[in-house]
């Protein structure tokens, strides 16, 4: 057993305590384990837990609209006080902001060269901009506000874009899984044996996606964007 930490919560001014272990806390919050009950230290609701005071089911049903523990326990981790460690506070950041820079990366592109963004320059962008990262929100609950900020020192444009893929014959049994990975929106055999499918992808994904085809058929691809 680790070290045990308190994790708060207030509702309607209303005091709501868990006794937690201190890594298995973190492991949750970082989504490395699913299981909220698996960090308490004892199944308790508190009002104080450093008195071992419990909260009455009345007002725990009043906050959270039920008694059942695990649900309870799941919004306390969610929006209440978990303490974690610098070191900790410091990686989840990092993790997060990793996240949200291949986020932005894979779904927008430079409205002026209709390019993908590299994460290099997105990342440099955040900086510029001196962008803060909330280490208990996802990445996707932060991207808009980030976006918006962002939007000053890089422009950004999210779209899909629309490819025509065409593979030779000898590759388009291979090629067919990755296609189907990514979208076939529309596919035609022609009648040389070759594949030619039209797939629907965020803009910034364009790069990897034609990596791919180039790296299965090695080089004989034929791509073209049909719409962006």
């Amino acid at each position: 057993m680790g070290k045990t930490v308190v994790i708060r919560y207030k509702h309607g001014g209303e005091n709501f305590e868990l006794l937690a272990d201190a890594d298995m806390a973190y492991e949750y919050v970082t989504g490395k384990r699913t299981d909220a009950l698996s960090v308490l230290q004892t199944e308790e609701v508190f009002k104080d837990a450093k008195k071992g005071e419990r909260q009455s089911e009345e007002r725990i049903r009043k906050s959270f609209g039920t008694t059942d523990l695990k649900e309870v326990v799941e919004h306390i981790l969610k929006n209440g006080d978990v303490p974690i460690t610098t070191e900790q506070k410091n990686k989840l950041i990092e993790e997060k902001r990793k996240q949200i820079i291949s986020l932005i990366a894979s779904n927008s592109i430079d409205p002026r060269t209709n390019a993908p963004n590299p994460p290099l320059r997105i990342e440099n962008a955040m900086n510029e901009a001196k962008i803060g990262i909330d280490p208990f929100k996802s990445a996707n609950d932060q991207l808009n506000v980030i976006v918006a900020k962002l939007s000053a020192y890089l422009p950004l444009k999210f779209s899909l874009a629309k490819i025509q893929v065409t593979i030779p014959a000898d590759a388009a049994n291979r090629s067919y899984g990755t296609l189907k990975h990514y979208g076939i929106k529309k596919e035609e055999w022609l009648a040389d044996g070759s594949l030619r499918v039209l797939v629907e992808i965020p803009a910034g994904m364009q790069t990897e996606l034609f990596d791919k085809v180039n790296k299965l058929t090695q080089g004989r691809a034929e791509t073209k964007i049909v719409e962006q």
